[in-house]
This record gives C-alpha cells, structure tokens and sequence, in this order.
C-alpha cells in the first residue's frame, strides 16, 4: 500500500508563511508529478502547485510569485512554501502523486488526508 501524510499546516496571520510538507511511503517503484490541491468551504477542490520528476512546475495563477513547490525524490517528499499569505488562502490542501508500484505496474493517483492551513487575523 501507498500513504502520503501531509504536515506543516496551521494558522498563521495575513502576511505571514508556511511550509507543507508531503512524504510518500509503501510500495513505491517510481513517482511521477507530484502536486498541491486546496479545497475551501463550498468550493471544489482546485489544483495550487505541481512539479514533475525533473522538476518542472505549474502554478495557480491565484498563488504565482508567492508559493513555491519543490521534491525531494530520494525521500519520495514534496514541499511548499507558502509566502505573504492572503485570508483567500484558506482552506484543506491536500497532497498528490501519480504513482507507480512496480516496473510495470499502471500509474495511479493517490492523495493524502490533507491539513488544514488558516490565514487570519
């Protein structure tokens, strides 16, 4: 089986930063792109970051300039670090990865449990 656990959410003022953490652990023969979702209170879940293996990325417009996503592939862990944070900011963010489990195996999504990040005065 496959788990990815996110950490690092939390409140934080307007303005202010935080840094997500995601480690992928289990049966893992590769991991492709690797991403950050949010989700806010009665509005679908958005895509915030993703980066692939080689390290291209793909921002939100919403987050361009202020949050930035980046992996570690030896620990199977993608991060992102969130700057100048806004109230509209707020929400669940949930980690990504397509994955695959053995050298032949299918690509797959999984997802974490998400954290929860709140920016408020």
């Amino acid at each position: 089986q496959v788990q990815l656990v996110e950490s690092g959410g939390g409140l934080v003022q307007p303005g202010g930063s935080l840094r997500l953490s995601c480690a992928a652990s289990g049966s893992i023969f590769s991991i492709n792109t690797m991403g950050w979702y949010r989700q806010a209170p009665g509005k679908q879940r958005e895509l915030v970051a993703a980066i692939t293996r080689g390290g291209g990325t793909n921002y939100a417009d919403s987050v361009k300039g202020r949050f930035t996503i980046s992996r570690d592939n030896a620990k199977n862990t993608v991060y992102l670090q969130m700057n100048s944070l806004k109230p509209e900011d707020t929400a669940v963010y949930y980690c990504n990865a397509e994955i695959t489990q053995t050298m032949f195996g299918y690509l797959r999504d999984y997802w974490g449990r998400g954290t929860q990040v709140t920016v408020s005065s």
